[in-house]
Parts: C-alpha cells; structure tokens; sequence
C-alpha cells in the first residue's frame, strides 16, 4: 500500500476486538489497515482465562444482555473454528455455607434456558461420591452441577482473525506503533514507527481505537484529546500447575470472598487455574503475578482438591489487563465485563470510534456493533457475513474434529500421530499447506525441541507475522511449556537468520 494512500478504516489495536473489527470490515467492503505496537494478542487477548462463555456469576449483577449475547455466541464461534475451539464441561461442587444448592439450580437452569444450546449437552446434576469427578476433591463434597460451555486458544484466535482479515485485503502491520493521528482536511492523518525506526503516513476517513489497556492513552497522547477516563484497568493472574486430575471437565470453585476460579486441563499435561480479579495502577506493559495473587490461588484450589496445590507445583504464570468500561462498581470483580462504544467526530471531519472493555466470548458481536457505527459514518457497503463465516482452518464441522486428525495422519502416516494431532488442534485443515510435501521428519528441517520444527516456524513467519521466539512458543503455539533453554536460543538464532 503506497504510504500515501487513504484507507477507509484504521484500526488502532491487534487484539480480539481490533482483528475482529478489522476483519468483519474489509470482509464489507472498506479498505483497512490495522497497526498493532507488538504482536498480536501480546496484551489482554492472550492472558484470558481461555474460555467461551456466558459469564455464569454475570448474573448476579444482572448482566442478562451481556450473559444472553455470549451465550448466543458459543456455538457460532465453535462453528467457525472447531480446531481452536472446542466443548468444556464444567463442574461446579456445591459448597455449604456459600450460595445455596437451589440458586445455583436456577442460575444453571437459566444459563441453559437463555443460552439457544443445539450441540452443547444440557446442565445436570452429580453425586460427587461417586462420579470421576469427585475423585480428585476433599471428601466432604457430595452434590455437584455439572454444564457446557467452550474452550479457545486465545492468542490463535486473534491471529487467526488477523489471518483471515489479511487474506481478504487487509493490511496488517504488527511492531508498529501509532505516534500521532490528526484531524486534516476532513479525515485523519495517521503517523506511525516501526520497531525498526522506520516511518509511514497513511490518510483514513475513519478511525477505531481498540487498543485495550492503552484506549485511553490512545484517545489522550495520540488523538489530542487529553483527559480521557474511561477505563478501569483490572489485572487477571493464572497459574499453570503439575496435572491435578486425570479426567476432561474444567473445575469451577466458588471462594469465601465472593469470587470464583477455574481449574482446567490444560496442555495434555497440566492444569490451569485463575483468575484473580484486582484494580490495577502501573504499566499494562509490566503486568506480573504478585506473590499475594500466586498464593491466593494457591489456597483457593486447595480448598477444594485433596491434594493441596503449592508453589512447587507451579510451572509458568501470567497476568494481563482488563480494559472494563470505568461504571463506578466499588469492587473490582463488580465492574461490568460488557463492553461499550463511544463516537467522536462526523464523516465531514474526521471520526473515531472508541471501543472501551469486551471479552473473547462477544469480540464477533463487538465487531458487528462497531460496523454499525462505520456504517452510519461511511455508508453501508455490505451485509454483516461473519456469522456463518469460518476462520481460517476451520472449514469442517464442529464435531469433526477427530475424523479431521485422522485424515490428516492418513495423508502424513510417516510423521508421529501426537505432531499432526497438535497440527490439525493449531491449523486445522491449513496444517496440509504447513506441511506441504513433507513425507518424513527429516523433511521438516530443523529442530528446535518438543515437536517444533523449521517448516512450522517458518510458516509462522509467512502466514502469521510470527518475529520473535516469544511469538511462536507463547502466543502461536503454547510448547514454551516444553522447550529447554537451550532449544529457545537456537530458535532465537534461526528467527535472527530469517529476519536478515
């Protein structure tokens, strides 16, 4: 795209909700640029607790619009992308003396009744003495409640709404910083940096600050309008522990404090547990787990498995910023979770659409309602299409995902059946352009530790603007969990190579 060129929308911000805009819009017919400071999904998107979900404790603080829209949204997104997002049964044992058995019942009967369920199995109930599930928990914990909701690999989520943006028309700028955007001649001139110093103008008629954590920082240091206080920024922590069960449900524990956390299979062998719910005042660029927040969790699990979850179990953290729309809540984890728009400017001179909160879950809805509001600036082009559309590698049904695997190790039967399974969970069904006319392990070329080789990584860099070691063992796939150190300074070395 010529550094003169105008575009029809700008989009400040590579997480869910700036993709998510990104795509449904040049998928309608406006030209697009998206510019993201880092990589994709390095902020808020890919610190989430993973989940597809309506929200269960939203309920009771009747959020009913915001629990209906995400529940509405399960099967819709599942059906998109079944290699990254797939069922979860959670779990819920009853706790005497927090919320009695007959409210979860009716929460749960409500959470089925509003949620438009076709595939998702129903709510039921469970004796906990004597189902899988019990097992791993203190004795003592007789009834539990067992309902659907999904799983996402977040951080693919959010590149594979990048991906599918990109092969649509737009153009994607990841390492790139916006420096400064300024009303001129009845649109905006936008100024950016990229991580190599380099810089580049672009003219946009509208622009859509998705910036997350830094949306007000956006709206005050790079818009010109200073004193913008509309967030409320709120940290999340997780912790990933040593497997703590052997079965395929989520856990979700209520805690003496009102709050909630989950544990859930993570990985194949392991479990993930969070999240915590504070105010948060720093950098959203230094964001850390405290040790107060690692030992909260720590007894929160404990309260209710048999073997208590300690700090040695511990084998990777993170935490991330909650950009929540600022409502006045008094408590962190009151402060709404819905998200909420905000126009500045007309057509004649130049608007932005400022996008406060959202979540995972309601990011292809986000992006619907800020396309209204594209529509009213710049005139609608073409119908809403995201609905029924697939991301990229997901163009099989929803509960084909094993015949999909199989199909794929039939096509590669040389290569381990736990690599193509994890190609076809990552890919779908671009795992064949990935692997192309591999025949062996030896045509994957290089290998970096776990089951990480050259072929992948270089695919990463071409389709997935993959730059750096944290971009592919972090954030593209999840096997920092599996690599040595030595493994992660050659893939540093062979990614410097590539970038040469």
């Amino acid at each position: 795209m010529p550094e003169t060129a105008t575009v029809d929308v700008f989009v400040i911000g590579g997480g869910i909700n700036g993709v998510s805009v990104a795509r449904d819009a040049v998928g309608r017919g406006y030209s697009v640029m998206l510019a993201e400071m880092n990589d994709l999904a390095s902020g808020t998107s890919s610190a989430a607790t993973k989940l597809v979900h309506g929200g269960l404790r939203y309920l009771e603080h009747y959020e009913f619009r915001l629990v209906h829209e995400a529940l509405a949204e399960r099967e819709i997104l599942w059906a998109s992308a079944p290699h990254i997002i797939w069922p979860l049964r959670f779990v819920l044992p009853h706790h005497r003396g927090l919320r009695p058995a007959v409210v979860l019942r009716a929460g749960l009967a409500m959470y089925d009744y509003m949620g438009g369920r076709k595939l998702l199995p129903p709510t039921k109930s469970l004796d906990l003495r004597t189902h899988e599930t019990g097992k791993p928990l203190k004795p003592g914990y007789r009834l539990g409640f067992e309902y659907s909701d999904c799983w996402v690999d977040d951080a693919r989520f959010v590149v594979l709404n990048a991906r599918d943006a990109a092969d649509k028309g737009a153009e994607i700028r990841t390492q790139t910083r916006v420096t400064s955007a300024r009303r001129r001649d009845g649109q905006w001139q936008v100024e950016m940096e990229a991580d190599d110093g380099s810089t580049s103008t672009v003219r946009a008629k509208l622009i859509v600050n998705a910036a997350g954590p830094w949306v007000d920082e956006v709206i005050g240091e790079t818009l010109g309008n200073s004193g913008a206080r509309n967030v409320r920024l709120v940290k999340g922590s997780h912790i990933v522990v040593k497997k703590q069960f052997e079965h395929d449900r989520c856990y979700i524990f209520q805690n003496s404090d009102g709050r909630i956390i989950f544990a859930i299979p993570y990985e194949h062998d392991f479990t993930l547990i969070g999240t915590t719910d504070q105010d948060f005042t720093g950098d959203p660029r230094n964001v850390q787990i405290s040790e107060q927040e690692t030992n909260y969790l720590c007894a929160a699990a404990s309260e209710y498995f048999r073997n208590p979850v300690i700090k040695e179990d511990i084998v990777w953290t993170y935490a991330g910023v909650r950009p929540l729309f600022d409502d006045g809540a008094s408590e962190a984890q009151e402060a709404t979770r819905d998200y909420v728009l905000k126009n500045d400017g007309t057509a004649a001179e130049g608007a932005v659409i400022n996008v406060f909160g959202g979540k995972l879950t309601t990011s292809r809805r986000l992006a619907e309602s800020v396309l209204e509001r594209i529509e009213d600036v710049l005139g609608a082009r073409r119908k809403a299409w995201t609905k029924q559309a697939k991301l990229p590698g997901g163009d099989f049904e929803p509960l084909a995902f094993e015949a999909e695997t199989r199909r794929l190790h039939k096509d590669y039967r040389a290569l381990p059946t736990t690599l193509t399974t994890r190609l076809t969970r990552l890919y779908g069904t671009r795992a064949r352009v990935l692997l192309g006319e591999a025949q062996e392990v030896t045509d994957l070329g290089e290998h970096f530790g776990a089951d990480l080789y050259a072929r992948e990584v270089d695919y990463l860099i071409e389709h997935e603007w993959a730059r750096n070691a944290a971009d592919v063992l972090w954030r593209r796939t999840k096997l920092g969990l599996r690599v040595q150190p030595e493994d992660v300074g050659r893939l540093e070395k062979y990614l410097s190579k590539k970038a040469a």
